[in-house]
């Protein structure tokens, strides 16, 4: 049951995608306009054979052609705001005049078409009662844009991956049985590159390989036996700070790749006096906060970050999710008005159960990865992530380097690459000459 608290809560701007909130307000005209909330209780009468599932059948039929048109309508002005794009007029794109809010696209978005795919799954069309929601919309959106990269901007190079609650659970690692390990597998295999940009700052590849040992213990066994060669996996950490790549001869599978072979040319203008600078204005706020809001904290500073951890204490009471959030914000706010911070790219996010600080962000780490595989471009990648709305979210900014996917948890990582593998299968079973490999 939804609390008065989770209602509030989610008002608030921080907690809002305006561009999924608008689509969501245009189908909400014609769920009211259509949908049939009376015909459980209609009876067929003398003159008339209808009965309630004929009447909700075609209630269905209707609502999906209006939903459709709609979602067409929305793809038209993203098309037309992406030749704004091109002539750097975006500002006056009408879709931008709708949705102020609205960022850069790096591909068409295939909507008409995505929704009636996540209607056949969902059922969205057939509801009398409850009208296309917050996530029908998000997932139609994913769907729509792998339809796109897929059929459109393609071929796909390149798919990265948040870690926690993306491609496991949270805290967790990602071990051998994990269902996404084979569709990770399968991407490779079909020569897209796979790279995990994660916020876990670890210098050494062994901490790296204890959280993905699973899906590199795959990957050095399909080597081995010949089902891949020369395999593109990276791993990008502390968002984008250090950067390791496949190896199946290292001890821990990754060796550490030299900076100046991944660094853009932006990067290496970070100059290390102003990095620190932002470290100790963020470690002050945070120590602020942990004061003002009594937490059971401690303060850890790492090479590019700072942040607060549960305490080690006995006793030590949990972090609550208002805590959390008030933290990043306060933390977000004194760090951009400091001279440090208007200098130096920083991400500052709530964890779950922690709060950090790093140096970069992932817009920064997902092109760090696109460099070091020979320059990949946006409109060619997919960055697969959960953290676009919460206070910090750290993927919402892989959204500046190409184009993303937002999921809820593993098993939706799971079904949306079951549906980039098929979308493509499909794509290639129908060129002439192109022969599909039964491993997608």
């Amino acid at each position: 049951m939804t609390s008065k608290y989770r209602v509030e809560y989610s008002l608030k701007a921080h907690r809002r995608d305006q561009l999924i909130e608008w689509i969501k307000g245009l189908l909400a005209v014609p769920f009211v306009l259509h949908s049939q909330p009376t015909a459980a209780y209609d009876k067929p009468g003398p003159e008339t054979l209808s009965s309630p599932a004929s009447t909700v059948a075609s209630m269905s039929v209707i609502a999906q052609s209006r939903y459709a048109d709609i979602m067409g309508s929305v793809e038209e002005l993203i098309n037309d705001h992406i030749e704004h794009q091109k002539n750097n007029t975006a500002a006056r794109s009408k879709l931008k005049l709708l949705v102020p809010s609205v960022g850069t696209f790096f591909t068409p978005l295939l909507l008409r078409d995505a929704f009636i795919y996540q209607d056949e799954i969902r059922n969205i069309s057939r509801r009398r009662f409850v009208p296309p929601s917050f996530n029908d919309i998000r997932l139609t959106m994913n769907s729509a844009q792998v339809m796109s990269l897929v059929r459109k901007s393609g071929p796909l190079k390149l798919v990265t991956f948040d870690g926690d609650v993306t491609l496991y659970e949270d805290g967790l690692s990602l071990e051998e049985d994990n269902p996404v390990v084979a569709k990770l597998l399968a991407l490779l295999k079909a020569d897209k590159a796979v790279g995990i940009v994660t916020a876990a700052g670890y210098t050494e590849a062994e901490k790296y390989y204890g959280r993905l040992y699973g899906l590199l213990e795959a990957v050095k066994a399909a080597v081995a036996s010949g089902r891949l060669t020369k395999p593109k996996v990276v791993v990008v950490g502390g968002e984008s700070s250090y950067l390791f790549a496949f190896d199946a001869k290292a001890k821990s599978l990754l060796r550490q790749v030299d900076r100046s072979d991944w660094e853009l040319p932006a990067m290496r203008l970070w100059n290390l006096k102003h990095m620190q600078a932002l470290l100790d204005v963020a470690e002050n706020a945070l120590k602020e906060c942990v004061e003002s809001l009594g937490l059971d904290a401690e303060i850890v500073r790492k090479e590019r970050a700072v942040g607060i951890i549960p305490s080690s204490k006995p006793g030590a009471r949990k972090f609550s999710r208002e805590q959390l959030e008030e933290t990043v914000l306060v933390t977000q706010q004194m760090v951009e008005i400091s001279e440090a911070g208007k200098k130096i790219p920083f991400c500052a996010f709530n964890g779950g159960n922690d709060v950090f600080v790093d140096i970069g962000d992932k817009s920064w780490g997902v092109r760090a990865c696109q460099n070091f595989l020979g320059g990949i471009e946006g409109s060619k990648t997919l960055h697969v992530g959960d953290q676009f709305l919460s206070a910090g979210a750290n993927d919402f900014k892989a959204r500046l380097a190409c184009t993303t996917a937002w999921i809820a948890n593993p098993a939706e990582t799971v079904q949306l690459l079951d549906e980039l593998l098929l979308h493509q299968q499909q794509a290639d079973s129908a060129v002439p000459g192109i022969k599909v490999d039964e491993a997608l």
